[in-house]
């Protein structure tokens, strides 16, 4: 199993994205986590994929999209453009989940899907086998900072249950604290936002996440 630290990028400064993006995958995060709100799935507005085309030009590392808006599909062919080769929607913002993932599978991308911590595991009975990923929302989406919901746990364990090959991240309050349940449930991905910001520097914040990593 390939266990990934995925730094959500908008904890940080995103005046500052083009320096501190590049010292996050150096220190070894392995993939950029953009988060994106489109203030009706959630509350906040936060950016759209021309971030992402800016990040592009500062480091080739990997990138995916979480997209927290309604109508997902409306943003793939931004994401793809940018440079995202994982595009994940959230189950609860669409009817048409297969579809979607179909059409992300078509075009060679990613396909990962979201679910909130009040959504139920069984919602993706039908489409599980076509996934590339599962995100278990460990709070509920639209702000950094919350508590970890010791509930989703059984979520994790239960996808992984059905899925030992797929990757399962997890987003929300994860920190030192937390990403040993999260491993131990089946979690091998994690989104980690404001922890980052805490210790003295970004490194050692990294370092702290990455020494909680199994050994290979």
């Amino acid at each position: 199993m390939k266990y990934e630290l995925a730094p959500s990028v908008l904890s940080f400064d995103l005046t500052s994205l083009s320096s501190s993006v590049p010292r996050l995958i150096a220190a070894g995060a392995g993939i950029v986590h953009l988060d994106v709100m489109d203030g009706q799935f959630v509350p906040p507005i936060t950016f759209g994929a021309a971030l992402a085309s800016s990040l592009r030009k500062h480091t080739d590392a990997p990138m995916e999209a979480h997209l927290m808006v309604m109508d997902p599909e409306r943003q793939f062919d931004a994401f793809q453009e940018a440079g995202c080769k994982r595009i994940v929607f959230h189950y609860e913002a669409t009817k048409h989940a297969h579809r979607l993932v179909q059409d992300l599978k078509s075009r060679g991308l990613d396909a990962g899907i979201a679910i909130n911590p009040g959504t139920p595991s069984e919602v993706l009975d039908a489409v599980i086998g076509d996934l590339d990923m599962v995100l278990v929302m460990t709070v509920n989406p639209g702000w950094g900072g919350q508590k970890f919901i010791a509930s989703t746990l059984e979520k994790i364990a239960r996808v992984r249950a059905l899925r030992p090959d797929m990757d399962i991240q997890v987003d929300g309050g994860i920190d030192p604290s937390t990403i040993g349940q999260v491993i131990e449930a089946g979690a091998n991905s994690f989104v980690v936002g404001s922890y980052l910001l805490k210790p003295p520097t970004l490194e050692e914040g990294v370092k702290s996440i990455l020494e909680k990593f199994p050994l290979s």
